[in-house]
């Protein structure tokens, strides 16, 4: 099975994790900050939190900004369920902003919209979390031009898009945002095996963000409540979290940096391969905004003039061939605990609509000639097969 993403480790980098192994380190050791380091000066950004999963990044930025009983947070529907889930963690409500078909980033229509309508009603949010699908930046500018006016945070979820780049710079600078987050899953540009790393400019929110992913513990003399008994002491100052990246993981991802430029340029050559064969006339590329550079985390096409009888069939025939065509997302609104909480059919109709369209394809540095021609081969001979039989 062409697998539709897929880790590349190298030599290197099983060499740099088993220097750890025979260090004196393996947990909480120079790894950790070394890694975040070398994040937030490729990226531009003053300061740096790893975690264990971009999941656990995206709760505690959360939590640095405040959020809390009462307050509501909005985010894409068109996501993984963790780009909401953070919300709730921290007893807040969420709520979703439509997305723009073309990109299947959050729509700066409806988000203006919304925010004009929650004003009248006095429910505006607290936060916002942009979701930069399959790794191209969401319109920064304009959304934080939309928070100056409104009052709100942002928190970029670029889970998908490090390496990535907004208005020739790297997303994750934090211009346009309060914090943002990566993650490091085996499946994306970079891995640590798991891990999340938050980014910011705000020297108060990072020192927070490391203290609430170890427990809410301080050893800071200036951040305790008595003086310090001695080079041991500690404090606990809030409830906190085990949410801490290991000297193995961040190993890794260091190694990994090493590569991500040419991991990146790769997946841009293979889209544009996929880009260039894929004419037909059901299928729509994802746009490409101006000023925007993707790091293609994912390759999605979306598959128009179908019913979602047939999206469906061309997706299980991609996988009876051996190609794990995927769908990039299920609704987060349409998930059954979701719709517990109020949300149905009908509230988001792009997101929706994505839904029954998008084709993820498999997009990742080891996918050969061969495999992505077979990709595109079955692809298009599908297609026109269906549509023949559907006119006969």
């Amino acid at each position: 099975m062409i697998p539709y993403g897929k880790q590349s480790i190298s030599q290197d980098d099983i060499d740099a994790v088993v220097d750890v192994l025979k260090s004196d380190w393996l947990t909480q050791g120079p790894k950790v900050p070394e890694f975040e380091s070398a994040i937030s000066n490729y990226c531009g950004a003053q300061h740096a939190c790893a975690t264990n999963s971009a999941t656990s990044a995206l709760h505690i930025a959360c939590l640095a900004l405040g959020v809390a009983k009462n307050d509501s947070v909005w985010t894409s529907p068109i996501s993984f369920v963790a780009s909401a889930n953070c919300a709730l963690y921290c007893g807040a409500t969420i709520d979703f902003v439509d997305i723009d078909l073309e990109t299947g980033n959050m729509s700066v229509n409806a988000l203006e919209n919304k925010l004009k309508a929650a004003k009248e009603n006095n429910c505006l949010p607290k936060v916002v979390i942009p979701v930069h699908l399959a790794g191209q930046s969401c319109n920064m500018q304009a959304i934080h031009k939309l928070a100056l006016k409104y009052d709100f945070k942002i928190i970029e979820d670029a889970s998908h898009a490090i390496g990535a780049k907004y208005l020739g710079k790297q997303v994750g600078c934090c211009e346009f945002s309060d914090i943002t987050v990566f993650s490091f899953h085996p499946v994306k540009i970079i891995t640590s095996a798991e891990g999340g790393m938050a980014v910011t400019n705000v020297q108060k929110l990072a020192k927070r963000l490391k203290r609430l992913r170890s427990h809410g513990i301080t050893s800071d003399p200036a951040e305790m409540t008595e003086p310090s008994h001695g080079p041991w002491y500690y404090q606990q100052i809030e409830l906190g979290f085990n949410y801490r990246m290991t000297d193995l993981q961040a190993a890794l991802g260091l190694s990994q940096l090493n590569e991500m430029n040419s991991f990146i340029i790769k997946r841009n050559e293979l889209a544009g391969i996929y880009n260039d064969n894929l004419t037909h006339s059901n299928l729509i590329h994802l746009k490409q905004s101006v000023n925007h550079y993707s790091s293609y985390h994912l390759y999605i096409m979306r598959l128009v003039n179908s019913d979602s009888k047939h999206h469906k069939s061309v997706i299980c025939h991609m996988r009876e061939s051996g190609i794990n065509a995927h769908v990039h997302y299920i609704p987060i609104h349409l998930q059954p605990y979701y719709k517990s909480l109020g949300f149905k059919l009908g509230d988001y109709p792009n997101a929706e609509r994505f839904y029954n369209q998008a084709i993820t394809l498999p997009l990742h540095p080891t996918l050969a000639p061969e495999q992505q021609d077979k990709v595109i081969q079955t692809l298009k001979n599908y297609l026109i097969k269906t549509i023949i039989t559907t006119k006969v």
